[in-house]
């Protein structure tokens, strides 16, 4: 290689556009294109072709500088068309609207035959883009449907059936798991479910720990314990709170030292209520050890979804659970301190004393 290829192939090499080429990464396309002047042609980052030389590439930041430098587009990745990541996201979408409107939830190989895809690929991408797989998705929107039928008065064998489920049997096995009680109390806006609360003080400021029959559903942290009342109100609007009495309070001890040494663990059962997608991402959460921080796109492949990083960041701020679901220990990818439902002051403290102890 001559000098003045080698000093090309370097300063390709050290541009950080390079890696999304070497990645062939779909989340660089439309961000930048690279030509290959053996070829004469330009490509998404994402493109399937072998990987070029560093020597022969150049960047362009659109189509229109790529055509400009005498470069025509490729024929496997179409840079002037859609890119494999939008034209997946549309396949997709259009089978959750297919998915939603079918009576029954349809087989993989329904799905695959409708995108024109092997039934493999359309897994892999479902799940890729929804953090899902097609029956997950479609047992969530059955469930959904089931709890919007409630809501609307159905009896319950109504809803059920309504809902898409086979049997009452299927169903009822996993009620609890769906409603968080007796569907015949989710019907009544969960009006016979008991409570139990009370509100105390730990380091972080005030704390309101809450518990079903199921354990655990809700440990928040705030500067107003008025306020922390009322969200706990927000969140089950026909529950009977019942004031903590002794025995609960010692619950609410174990709560609090566990809030304050988050490395000891909580030996308490906890009633997590989420949908399917939030429950992969809190237990993603559970997985991190006491001192240790990821990143939300380290979660998202986690869960086998590493387009949904959003999703996950979503997720951690819908989370009830302070410190048992540790959210806290999610960063920005430069180890950042991102949002904190509770504050990002909190979150550094947390961090901070995980860190020392």
């Amino acid at each position: 290689m001559s000098t003045k290829s080698a000093a090309r192939a370097a300063a390709v090499v050290s541009d950080p556009r390079w890696a999304a080429v070497v990645a062939a990464d779909p989340a660089a396309d439309d961000s930048f294109f690279y030509s290959v002047v053996t070829t004469g042609v330009y490509c998404r980052p994402s493109c399937a072709s072998r990987t070029p030389r560093p020597e022969n590439v150049a960047f362009h930041a659109s189509v229109a500088e790529a055509e400009a430098a005498g470069f025509r587009a490729c024929k496997r990745c179409k840079p002037g068309g859609q890119s494999q990541a939008e034209l997946h996201a549309e396949m997709v979408a259009a089978l959750c609207r297919y998915i939603e409107d079918a009576e029954t939830a349809p087989r993989l190989t329904a799905l695959a035959e409708r995108a024109g895809l092997s039934a493999y690929h359309v897994h892999r991408i479902f799940k890729a883009i929804t953090g899902l797989t097609p029956r997950a998705y479609a047992a969530a929107r059955r469930d959904a449907r089931l709890r919007e039928e409630l809501e609307r008065g159905s009896t319950v064998t109504e809803a059920i059936y309504g809902a898409g489920y086979g049997s009452g049997g299927r169903f009822y096995a996993r009620a609890e798991q769906v409603l968080g009680m007796t569907p015949s109390a989710y019907r009544a806006g969960g009006a016979a479910t008991a409570i139990r609360f009370a509100v105390g003080e730990c380091s972080l400021g005030s704390i309101l720990v809450a518990a079903s029959e199921r354990g655990v559903c809700a440990i928040l942290l705030g500067d107003d314990p008025d306020k922390l009342v009322r969200d706990l109100q927000d969140r089950f609007p026909r529950a009977e709170l019942i004031g903590g009495d002794p025995e609960f309070e010692r619950q609410v001890a174990s709560v609090v030292a566990f809030v304050e040494a988050p490395g000891l663990g909580l030996d308490l059962p906890l009633d997590v209520r989420g949908t399917a997608f939030q429950q992969r991402v809190w237990q993603a959460l559970r997985s991190i050890p006491a001192g240790a921080t990821v990143c939300y796109a380290d979660i998202a492949e986690r869960i086998g979804a590493p387009r949904s990083v959003r999703a996950v960041a979503q997720a951690c701020a819908a989370n009830a659970l302070a410190v048992a679901i540790p959210c806290h220990r999610v960063v920005q990818r430069d180890g950042g301190l991102s949002g904190y439902r509770w504050g990002v002051e909190r979150k550094r403290k947390l961090l901070d004393r995980e860190a020392s102890a």
